[in-house]
């Protein structure tokens, strides 16, 4: 008897009435803004409300994330696609959807913007504007050395003069 009570307990929670129809997934026409906060520092408190407290708000789901990974997998994830009235299916596009799309893409693309003889020219150019760093980079090495050579000659003591000066006796002496 006891089984039989469990069981009816169980049906009973399962079945939430009748299945509710969702749309299928479909694209964000708005851009996740995750870089407005990249490198800012913010002061936490436990009293603040959900909205300003660190992290990402979902206005959706009203919950915080704590980092902008977590907060594109809560975003693209069945709790909150659930909460904005979608199911996780996607619907299913035909041949002339399709069809369409490429001829949309194909006009985006602007004819002849690239071709192998650009490619090489890039690629020349590159290496000459390397060349050019290294050889600025060879001539400052070889300008600071002439300063620091100018400059321990300037230094440079006669030895006499620097023992009247006391400089002599700092190095160490072996007898």
């Amino acid at each position: 008897m006891a089984d039989n009570n469990e069981a009816d307990g169980r049906s009973k929670s399962k079945a939430k009435g009748p299945p509710v129809q969702r749309k299928p997934l479909k694209h964000r026409d708005y851009v996740v803004d995750l870089e407005s906060r990249l490198g800012k520092t913010q002061v936490v408190t436990p009293i603040a409300p959900l909205s300003q407290q660190a992290g990402y708000y979902c206005s959706v789901c009203e919950c915080v994330v704590k980092d902008s990974a977590n907060y594109l997998d809560h975003i693209n994830g069945k709790k909150h696609q659930r909460a904005l009235g979608m199911s996780m299916r996607v619907e299913r596009a035909s041949l002339d959807q399709v069809r369409e799309r490429f001829e949309l893409l194909k006009k985006r693309k602007v004819p002849g913007s690239f071709s192998e003889q650009d490619l090489d020219e890039r690629i020349i150019k590159q290496q000459e504007e390397e060349e050019e760093r290294r050889r600025q980079r060879r001539e400052k090495k070889k300008e600071k050395k002439k300063e620091k050579a100018a400059v321990e000659e300037e230094t440079e003591m006669d030895p006499d003069i620097a023992a009247m000066m006391g400089f002599g006796s700092f190095h160490s002496s072996k007898k």
